[in-house]
């Protein structure tokens, strides 16, 4: 059961590993981009390629779609990346249902945990395999994997290593439960106050507020890059003339006096914004309606960037 390419990977895996995938259930097709033309996800798109039966119920207790899942008899349910499950779904197969979460639970449940870790600085996170339960992302945790967050990083190539790494995580996982008397960890008696948390990430959460330390500054950057991509405000003359998104950064202290958002640029080479302890330099960008661009490029026909202020 699953959704995006993170879970495609692990899919795919199982099939050429020899697994029998009695049926893959994944999200209706959806309307989607300017044309609204009905998109499958990537999950779908796997499965018809490999030719499994694929179901995409509206509703998870529907009693049509339960009555299809009974039929299949799966021994164990597999959930990467997809809706939270009613117990007459997770506790339908006989070894009951797993879930792949790309963090080291219990840090990070919730829907965005990847981007979360990069942005609150972290230098290590991983894959964690689960049981569910009724409550989300609280199972017994079956196995682990850790991975390193190298300074380069963003979420485009962290969630490229999870991904893969979660696959084997997976197949690992799937072997253990089949052989059963396996042991868990539980997660319960935890402190949750002491636990981050991965909400879903909005708008909002991706604004740079550039009175922020440089090096925050970047850790928002790398985890939202390339999507959705951290934001500013761009203003000339103290009123606000539009908007860009930011995809990579570099940061450099400067203890010079300087209001936070004022830029620095010599207008064709490089430019920078003042934060709380220094200078970030933008690398790449992309102004409203524009397509994304090196700064070098962007500085050749932005003609009044020393006059603006983020």
């Amino acid at each position: 059961m699953g959704t995006p390419e993170f879970a495609s990977t692990s899919l795919r895996r199982l099939v050429a590993e020899g697994y029998n995938i009695v049926a893959v259930v994944t999200t209706p097709d959806k309307p989607a981009g300017r044309g609204q033309k009905m998109h499958e996800s990537d999950v779908k798109l796997a499965a018809k390629e490999l030719g499994l039966p694929i179901l995409q119920p509206e509703k998870l207790r529907d009693e049509t779609f339960l009555n299809e899942l009974r039929a299949l008899q799966p021994d164990l349910g597999i959930v990467i990346a997809f809706r939270m499950l009613p117990e007459v779904v997770w506790a339908m197969p006989q070894l009951g249902t797993f879930n792949l979460h790309a963090s080291l639970l219990p840090e990070y449940r919730g829907a965005a945990p990847i981007n979360w870790a990069i942005i609150n600085g972290d230098k290590r996170t991983g894959v964690t395999t689960f049981l569910l339960n009724h409550e989300i992302d609280k199972g017994a945790i079956i196995e682990q994997e850790a991975v390193d967050i190298l300074d380069e990083d963003n979420i485009g190539t962290l969630y490229d290593k999870l991904m893969n790494i979660g696959a084997e995580l997976v197949l690992k996982t799937v072997d253990k439960v089949a052989e059963g008397g396996y042991e868990v960890i539980e997660q319960m008696h935890i402190d949750e106050s002491t636990l981050r948390p991965a909400p879903k990430i909005f708008k909002d959460d991706c604004l740079i507020k550039w009175d922020k330390r440089g090096e925050d500054i970047v850790n928002l950057v790398r985890g939202l890059s390339p999507y959705p991509a951290a934001w500013t405000y761009i203003y000339k003359d103290g009123a606000e003339c539009g908007t860009a998104k930011i995809f990579k950064v570099r940061f450099e202290v400067d203890n010079r006096e300087g209001s936070a958002g004022r830029v620095v640029t010599d207008g064709r080479s490089y430019f920078g914004v003042r934060c709380a302890d220094g200078v970030v330099y933008i690398e790449e960008l992309q102004m409203a309606g524009k397509k994304r661009m090196a700064i070098k490029d962007l500085l050749l026909g932005w003609r009044d960037a020393v006059e603006v202020t983020f």
